[in-house]
């Protein structure tokens, strides 16, 4: 997809916008990664302390797309003292969702229901880094899935949140060292998911980005960024998915002092920023492992 014939006829079978790059597959795919290193890293976790556990859904967007944001994320949690734990389960269905296709992403949300039942009445989070796939757990599975299933859906909703909200969480009850991170001074602006705002809040990704105490945390108010997902790459939705990047976020990265981090957690919304102002944006999630004094 990197040669441009190539990538000319992919985007014209599937009716992208020519001007639209297409997004690359990581080298190494998230699961893969986890399958050769968890395990090392779990048995590393010192015993002697209080024992942390996280479950990590690994959506496709972080597994296919963005695998060192996922690789990140877990470095960032085994180094703040987390066991975690990964189990077999379906991608999160949110394409299907997206475009209505309701039976196939049933299908989807049934087996993935299903997969992490066992963790409905233990007290232990399972959290997600794209928004827009763990949210589903809280969002439409509950309705979704199968009668039979619902009860089992309710119980896991609270139990599911972003990356974001998880380290928040477990700074405001004492459970993360603040001395683990830099006294660096840096800003940090960022911009929230259209999901993350709809069905929790921007609120965990500032207190999770200001961990590192001398971080000036800003969050853009931008809105919509416009890519929502593939609606940004068809043709006949570029222009105005560019539109709405200019009313607010790209103008307000432009206009950025230099050294200034930009950060997004949705995997389109770094996309849209990229493509609109050629700053590459960083998920919170790798922003606060760069911040670790040692890694």
């Amino acid at each position: 997809m990197k040669l441009k014939p190539g990538a000319w006829v992919v985007k014209k079978f599937m009716g992208f916008e020519q001007q639209r790059p297409l997004p690359f597959l990581s080298k190494t795919y998230l699961r893969k990664w986890l399958r050769k290193n968890l395990k090392k890293l779990n048995n590393r976790i010192d015993s002697s302390v209080e024992r942390k556990e996280v479950v990590l859904f690994v959506d496709e967007f972080t597994n296919y797309l963005d695998s060192p944001v996922g690789m990140a994320a877990v470095s960032l949690l085994h180094k703040l003292g987390y066991t975690i734990h990964t189990v077999k389960h379906a991608e999160s269905g949110r394409t299907y969702l997206s475009k209505g296709l309701l039976r196939k992403a049933r299908k989807i949300a049934n087996a993935n229901i299903s997969a992490f039942s066992r963790f409905a009445d233990q007290e232990v989070a399972i959290v997600g880094i794209e928004p827009s796939a763990i949210l589903a757990f809280r969002d439409e599975y509950p309705e979704l899935v199968d009668p039979g299933l619902r009860e089992t859906a309710r119980r896991l909703a609270p139990k599911c949140m972003m990356i974001d909200e998880f380290l928040a969480r477990e700074l405001e009850t004492g459970r993360i060292n603040r001395d683990l991170f830099t006294t660096e001074e840096k800003t940090v602006k960022f911009h929230g998911h259209c999901q993350q705002k709809a069905i929790t809040s921007t609120m965990h990704t500032h207190k999770m980005l200001s961990i590192p105490v001398h971080y000036k945390v800003e969050e853009i108010k931008s809105g919509c960024c416009g890519m929502a997902g593939a609606y940004g790459y068809e043709k006949r939705h570029y222009e105005l998915s560019m539109k709405i990047g200019e009313m607010v976020l790209f103008p307000e990265i432009r206009d950025s002092l230099p050294g200034t981090i930009i950060a997004a957690p949705g995997t389109s919304c770094r996309e849209q920023i990229h493509d609109g102002t050629g700053v590459h944006a960083k998920h919170p999630v790798q922003v606060l492992y760069e911040a670790l004094k040692e890694r």
